[in-house]
């Protein structure tokens, strides 16, 4: 469904993305680990067209994303729906415009109806129609992850991209989120691309996971043969995040 070839991106002269390979097929949810400021944020956003690649090309459905233009961009945008790393939240909107953001921009929905859609979507991550009168400023952390969420599914998308969804929250709230990223994927159908560096999360909610090390992807596979990966900086990875050498985190 999703195909980027030899993508690169560099900024003066630092070489971020130096030649990427990936292939995302329907209904995977892949998970994107790697090391902090290896350019995973990056890949993500040039998947989707918010930054545009020095060379190569990104597919979806075997349309390279980086020529659609006017009626065909705003296709593509409504089959995909986004959580950013920090919520991405509109600080002048309350919660219900922030989640029908995208409809109303089109014009595609009265107020009523986006009032209606957005109780709907916060009662698919648990917060109550009240919260719709809210301004981001009053929620919680986790509250605002999960409103970023309801934005993200508000128009039933084939694609989910999620940018760290559990930064900052405890291990509680965590779980919270990681339960509503499965019933939302599961629910819609959803094709599902995860940076996350909590591992133990990203064990739960994929069935790929895939290694950004070095400006490329260093590993790929089913999620069950991360643990047996021989690829050194996975070795390294895993041991990082369980604290203790040797002692790689189930």
């Amino acid at each position: 469904m999703i195909k980027l070839t030899g993508v690169t991106k560099s900024f003066g002269a630092l070489d971020v993305l130096k030649g990427i390979d990936l292939e995302l097929h329907r209904g995977d949810s892949m998970v994107l680990i790697g090391g902090s400021g290896s350019g995973k944020s990056l890949l993500l956003k040039s998947m989707i067209g918010l930054v545009r690649p020095d060379s190569g090309t990104v597919e979806i459905d075997g349309q390279d994303v980086r020529r659609m233009r006017g009626r065909e961009r705003r296709a593509f945008d409504d089959r995909f729906g986004m959580l950013f790393q920090y919520g991405g939240l509109f600080d002048g909107m309350p919660v219900w415009q922030n989640i029908a953001f995208k409809q109303l921009q089109g014009g595609q929905i009265s107020e009523r109806d986006a009032r209606e859609m957005a109780a709907d979507k916060l009662s698919i991550v648990n917060l109550g129609p009240e919260v719709g009168d809210l301004y981001p400023a009053e929620l919680s952390g986790g509250m605002q992850k999960r409103v970023g969420l309801a934005r993200a599914i508000a128009t039933n998308p084939e694609v989910l991209f999620l940018d760290e969804p559990t930064a900052g929250l405890d291990p509680i709230m965590c779980n919270i989120i990681y339960d509503m990223i499965l019933k939302s994927v599961q629910e819609l159908g959803a094709t599902s691309f995860v940076i996350t560096s909590d591992m133990t999360g990203a064990q739960r909610i994929s069935n790929k996971m895939a290694m950004l090390h070095d400006g490329r992807i260093g590993w790929q596979g089913a999620t069950e043969e991360l643990q047996n990966a021989e690829y050194p900086e996975v070795r390294r990875f895993l041991e990082s995040k369980s604290g203790r050498s040797g002692d790689i985190a189930a």
